[in-house]
């Protein structure tokens, strides 16, 4: 999985589609330190340790680094930025059930616009998985030569046992 590189000082407007998803009762923004462990289980039990410690990272930052989307006082989406590395967008993702609808955008841009605040012109979107969806939603481009890039030699918390049986 490649980095990409967004131009921050080029970002589209997206206020159109969030005040169609605050319409429709989805609250996006930043969590609470309160709810520090309510959102790193969830992202834990969803999308796995690595991505959780990546989360927890971004509490210790204030303003705290990652953004939530909930709907009916539940989680359903999370971005989070400055985590891995300064300057690093993810990891992010959005409920399967609530995926197609622009909350994954949202994340993003909520992200990207708190990069851009804290003055940075560029971002690194760190081990993508949807490259189209990065390029199309921001214009991100892929980084050459950055496969496997920061996450080379990261270790895995699957057992030793559960790695040799596959």
């Amino acid at each position: 999985m490649q980095d990409m590189l967004v131009k921050l000082y080029e970002l589209p407007d997206y206020t159109v589609l969030k005040k169609k998803l605050e319409d429709d009762e989805i609250v996006f923004r930043r969590p609470l330190a309160a709810e520090k462990s309510i959102l790193v289980n969830w992202v834990k039990k969803n999308y796995g340790s690595g991505w959780a410690s990546e989360v927890e990272v971004s509490f210790g930052y204030q303003p705290i680094s990652s953004f939530i989307a909930i709907k009916e006082n539940l989680i359903i989406g999370f971005a989070t930025y400055n985590a891995a590395y300064q300057n690093f967008f993810g990891p992010t993702a959005v409920e399967e059930i609530h995926r197609g609808k622009g909350i994954g955008k949202i994340l993003l841009m909520d992200c990207l616009d708190a990069m851009r605040a804290q003055g940075f012109a560029y971002a690194i979107i760190g081990g993508v998985g949807p490259a189209e969806f990065y390029t199309k939603s921001v214009g991100a481009e892929l980084i050459k030569g950055s496969n496997p890039g920061i996450y080379r030699g990261i270790m895995s918390d699957v057992p030793y046992e559960v790695r040799e049986s596959h």
